[in-house]
C-alpha cells in the first residue's frame, strides 16, 4: 500500500485535497474534544508532527483511544479544509488500524527529561524534540558538507582507519590487536612479539587522515576525507570524544591564504545551507536551547573574517589590561578565554589567528621567511574561541629533514612522507575540524555527547 510522508503533506497539501491517502508511523500525543479525537503522529519524514481527527464512529474506536506514546498505527484519511485558523488543513480519519501497541511504562512520556537522562536511554532519545532536531541538523550538515566539496571539485577519498602512524603526536591511540593478551608472544629482548600478530606489526586506530589526504592531494589536486577518528584520551570534558568524525581536506598549489579562504568559503556555505533548508529545526532550537542561534549563524554568514598574527594578538591582549585566568605567553597557545576574548571584545567577529611560533607547532607545518613562526592558523569564532586548526605544509625536503632531525625524530621513520617531496611536490595546505564540535556551534548544544547518536568516551560504550 503507498503512503504519503507527512513531509510530502506540508510541501503539497493543496494538491492533495480531498484525497484519500494512507500514513504510517507513530503516536506523539492522544487528547479528546468531547465528539471527536485528535491523535499527533510522526513520521520522521519532517520535524514537525501532524494531527489527524477521529470519530467515535470507527469500529474499534475505543481501541484508539487508550494507545500510549509511541504507538504505531497505519491510518487511512482524506485531506481536508481545517476549520481551525492555525493550521490550513486537517487530516480525517476513515480507517486507523494498530500496528504495535506501546506500554504503559514508555521511558518518553510527554514532558521535558534532562539531556543527562536521554544519554543514559541513547537507543530512544532519537524520539525526543530536542535529539530529533539534532540528528536532522547532522544529517543535513554532512549533506551540505559534501555538496560543497562537491560543487568545487575536490575528491572524495576513502582512508584507512587501521593504521601504523601517530600522524606526528595528534593524539594518543587505541591499539589493535588479534594477539591473546593472556599469553602474549614475547622476542629475545621480551618486547611484544607484533610479528605474531595480525598486520605483522604494531596497529592501531588512526587519529587522523591527514597522511592519507596530503597524499592523494599530489595526485588530484584537491581532496578531503569525512570519516570516524578516535582519541584514547582520557578527557572528561564536554568537548572532547573518543570517537567523532573529523573533515580534512588538503589542496596542492596552495598556500595559508588559500586555506583560510576556502574555509571562509566553506563555514558560510554550510551554515546558509542549514538556515535554507533546516528552518524549523532552527527555530526549535531558537525556543528551547538558546534564542541567539539563528542570529548567531546568520552573523557569521554575513561577517568578514578578520586576520592578525599571533604576535599582534598577543600585543593586543597585553595592552588591553584584561585580568585572565592564564597569563599570556608568547611561548604557549593561547587559552579558550583569551580566544574569545579577542574573536568577542577585541574585533566582535570571526578571526583568523596566524603564523604561530614554531617552538609551538608540529614539525610539518611551513616556516615562515623570518625563520621564527610557521604557516598555521586557528579559526577564532564569538561563543566558542578555536573552532578549528590548520596550516601550509612544508614541501621543501631540506627544510622537513633537519625539522625531523632538530627534534630528535628518525628519517627512516618517515620515509614515505620525505619521498612525496623528493617526487615532485607543490605548495599545499590542509584543516581538520571535528564535526561534533560545528554541530554544537550549530544547534548551541553544550555537551558533545549530544550531538552524535552514540557516544564513546571514557569509560563510556554503551549501545
Amino acid at each position: 500500500m503507498k503512503t504519503t510522508t507527512i513531509a510530502e503533506i506540508y510541501r503539497d497539501y493543496n494538491k492533495l485535497m480531498n484525497n484519500n491517502l494512507n500514513i504510517n508511523w507513530r503516536v506523539r500525543t492522544i487528547r479528546d474534544s468531547k465528539t471527536f479525537w485528535f491523535i499527533e503522529l510522526n513520521d520522521w519524514s519532517y520535524f514537525k508532527n501532524i494531527q489527524i481527527v477521529f470519530e467515535n464512529n470507527l469500529n474499534n474506536f475505543d481501541d484508539i483511544c487508550k494507545l500510549g506514546v509511541w504507538s504505531a498505527i497505519t491510518v487511512s484519511w482524506i485531506l481536508a479544509p481545517s476549520q481551525w485558523a492555525k493550521q490550513a488543513f486537517e487530516l480525517k480519519a476513515t480507517e486507523v488500524k494498530i500496528v504495535w501497541e506501546s506500554p504503559s511504562d514508555f521511558p518518553l512520556q510527554k514532558k521535558r527529561h534532562s539531556f543527562e537522562y536521554l544519554r543514559e536511554i541513547a537507543h530512544l532519545r532519537p524520539r525526543s524534540n530536542t535529539f530529533s532536531a539534532v540528528f536532522r541538523v547532522r544529517s543535513l550538515l554532512a549533506f551540505a558538507i559534501h555538496k560543497f566539496f562537491n560543487e568545487n571539485w575536490f575528491i572524495y577519498v576513502h582512508s584507512p582507519i587501521v593504521t601504523w602512524s601517530d600522524c606526528e603526536w595528534a593524539g594518543e591511540m587505541f591499539k589493535i590487536s588479534t594477539l591473546d593478551f593472556l599469553n602474549m608472544p614475547k622476542t629475545e629482548n621480551w618486547e611484544v612479539d607484533y610479528s605474531k600478530d595480525f598486520f605483522w606489526k604494531e596497529a592501531s586506530l588512526t587519529v587522523s587522515w591527514q597522511l592519507n589526504a596530503e597524499t592523494f592531494a599530489q595526485s588530484f589536486g584537491k581532496v578531503y576525507t569525512f570519516w570516524p577518528t578516535f582519541r584514547a584520551e582520557n578527557s572528561n570534558t564536554t568537548k572532547h570524544l573518543s570517537e567523532f568524525w573529523m573533515i580534512e581536506p588538503e589542496i596542492a598549489f596552495s598556500n595559508l591564504q588559500d586555506d583560510m579562504k576556502l574555509w571562509e568559503d566553506l563555514l558560510k556555505y554550510v551554515f546558509k545551507y542549514i538556515l535554507d533548508n533546516a528552518d524549523v529545526e532552527m527555530d526549535f532550537f531558537a525556543q528551547f536551547i538558546n534564542p541567539e542561534v539563528k542570529i548567531r549563524l546568520e552573523k557569521l554568514v554575513n561577517s568578514d573574517f578578520a586576520r592578525v598574527t599571533y604576535t599582534q594578538a598577543i600585543e593586543l591582549l597585553k595592552k588591553s589590561w584584561q585580568k585572565f585566568e592564564y597569563p599570556v605567553d608568547r611561548w604557549t597557545d593561547l587559552q579558550t578565554e583569551h580566544e574569545r576574548y579577542i574573536c568577542e571584545k577585541i574585533y566582535n567577529g570571526p578571526v583568523f589567528l596566524t603564523d604561530y611560533p614554531k617552538e609551538i607547532k608540529a614539525f610539518y607545518m611551513r616556516l615562515n621567511d623570518d625563520g621564527k613562526t610557521v604557516a598555521a592558523t586557528d579559526l577564532l569564532v564569538p561563543g566558542v574561541g578555536e573552532i578549528l586548526g590548520w596550516s601550509q605544509r612544508e614541501e621543501r625536503l631540506d627544510v622537513l629533514e633537519k625539522k625531523i632531525t632538530d627534534m630528535w625524530m628518525e628519517l627512516k621513520d618517515y620515509r614515505r612522507y620525505l619521498e612525496l617531496r623528493k617526487y615532485g611536490t607543490t605548495p599545499h595546505a590542509w584543516f581538520g575540524i571535528w564535526f561534533e564540535r560545528l554541530m554544537m556551534y550549530i544547534t548551541w548544544m553544550e555537551n558533545i555527547r549530544d550531538v552524535i547518536p552514540f557516544p564513546r568516551s571514557p569509560k563510556t560504550c554503551e549501545f
